[in-house]
């Protein structure tokens, strides 16, 4: 059965482009699930029927697993037997297909305040390259809402200061341009001119947009130690992920009156209920706003009848 797990996940990378932790979490998700099936004497995939799928959810449900992980597992095993079923691996069919997945409640997304980015986006030093490599990397996120593996996939050739754009490849490469705001070119600028060059070390050939100590391409947990640092010296309380700037640009963006079709192509998003959700951390801050502001908003005592 690993074997056949192998193949898919190579099936995944070669004909599907996805990101590395997308793949990661299909690779986890279906090596769980088959060790269950080893447990249940289970040796030989086409022996596994929809009831097995079935008790596995039952128990990720039972293990205290909450409802986004049992969703996602459905999915990576659904595709895993949907894999198996057109290559003739399984007779049948997808014994998956049928089953509903639980039901994932929307959790908005946590963004921070204006105050809050600019006292991110100010807290590095710019006094050397790393200090302004770190910079241009925050503010290149707030002022794009890219996802953090697309900005450290970017290399050199993707982006354009002077124009004051980038190219970014997102899910299953699609690609797009996306406009960057005068500050964020600024700093890239000076980034390109003359600081990437000391990071770069030896490493002349590479094409990384950003690189690390070594002159390679800064890694996703590279970056994930770099805003938690940032986050401390800014004083911010809240949990920040690096997620954290895209969801707080589309929020502003939003917020400033921008057409959510746009945010919907910025974002990168195929589906435009995704980029829906940010529509309803606005209305709750109109909502604030209003109760906070207008004048006949809070409850008056009733008038006393004569």
């Amino acid at each position: 059965m690993e074997a056949s797990l192998q193949t898919f996940i190579h099936h995944l990378t070669a004909e599907k482009g996805l990101a590395p932790n997308t793949l990661d979490s299909y690779e986890r998700d279906i090596f769980q699930y088959l060790a269950y099936l080893h447990e249940q004497g289970i040796a030989d995939i086409r022996e596994s029927k929809r009831v097995h799928i079935q008790k596995y959810l039952h128990e990720l449900k039972n293990r205290g697993r909450a409802a986004s992980t049992v969703s996602r597992s459905l999915v990576s095993i659904r595709s895993f037997y949907q894999y198996l079923s057109d290559k003739q691996v399984i007779d049948g069919g997808n014994p998956a297909l049928q089953l509903d997945a639980p039901k994932v409640d929307k959790r908005l997304p946590h963004v921070l305040s204006v105050e809050q980015v600019i006292q991110l986006l100010e807290a590095p030093e710019t006094d050397s390259p790393a200090g302004i490599r770190d910079k241009v990397m925050l503010e290149m996120l707030y002022a794009t809402g890219m996802r953090v593996t697309e900005l450290i996939s970017l290399d050199v050739g993707k982006v354009n200061p002077e124009l004051g754009f980038i190219e970014c490849s997102g899910k299953n490469r699609r690609e797009r341009v996306i406009p960057i705001g005068k500050t964020a070119a600024k700093w890239l600028k000076l980034y390109l001119s003359e600081m990437r060059a000391f990071l770069l070390r030896q490493s002349s050939e590479e094409e990384a947009l950003f690189v690390n100590h070594l002159g390679t391409r800064l890694t996703r947990q590279g970056f994930w130690k770099i805003i938690k640092k940032y986050a401390r010296e800014a004083q911010i309380e809240q949990e920040i992920t690096p997620h954290t700037l895209r969801h707080s640009f589309a929020t502003h963006l939003l917020d400033n009156g921008a057409d959510i079709r746009s945010v919907q192509e910025m974002l990168g998003h195929a589906d435009l209920s995704t980029t829906q959700i940010y529509m309803q951390t606005m209305k709750n801050n109109l909502k604030e706003v209003y109760d906070r502001t207008h004048p006949r908003a809070r409850e008056e005592a009733a008038p006393h009848s004569s």
